[in-house]
């Protein structure tokens, strides 16, 4: 016989769970100030043409920030999307899915680092 305690052991949340969840409010947190930033930014650069733009984007500390947040912003996405999926997919294609949105999220956020590195360092 096992007590109620062994049965519970390394099942549901008291396996790994609260470490997600504190990702998840650790990178919420981190995209506050962030988005904030980049909404200020994109109002102050409103009217600004092509040029003035793409100066802006290679000036290190922007460079830094919009990396900063697409990092931030897909790894919210891909752990929030997680949950969604563990709570409410319940058939064979619960793993594939985890799997698809893991990569899906990490190869826009790629895609939109190699972007940004380009604008900074390219033509």
């Amino acid at each position: 016989m096992r007590s109620p305690l062994g049965r519970a052991l390394g099942l549901g949340s008291a396996r790994d769970g609260v470490h997600d969840w504190w990702l998840e409010r650790v990178s919420a947190v981190a995209l506050v100030p962030l988005i904030v930033w980049l909404t200020v930014s994109m109002v102050m650069h409103a009217n600004d043409g092509y040029a003035q733009v793409i100066s802006w984007l290679k000036m290190p500390v922007t460079t830094t920030l919009i990396a900063l947040l697409l990092i931030a912003l897909f790894h919210h996405t891909a752990l929030g999307l997680q949950v969604v999926i563990e709570d409410y997919v319940h058939s064979r294609i619960k793993l594939p899915a985890l799997v698809a949105v893991r990569l899906g999220c990490f190869a826009v956020a790629v895609a939109g680092l190699l972007a940004i590195l380009k604008i900074a360092f390219g033509g």
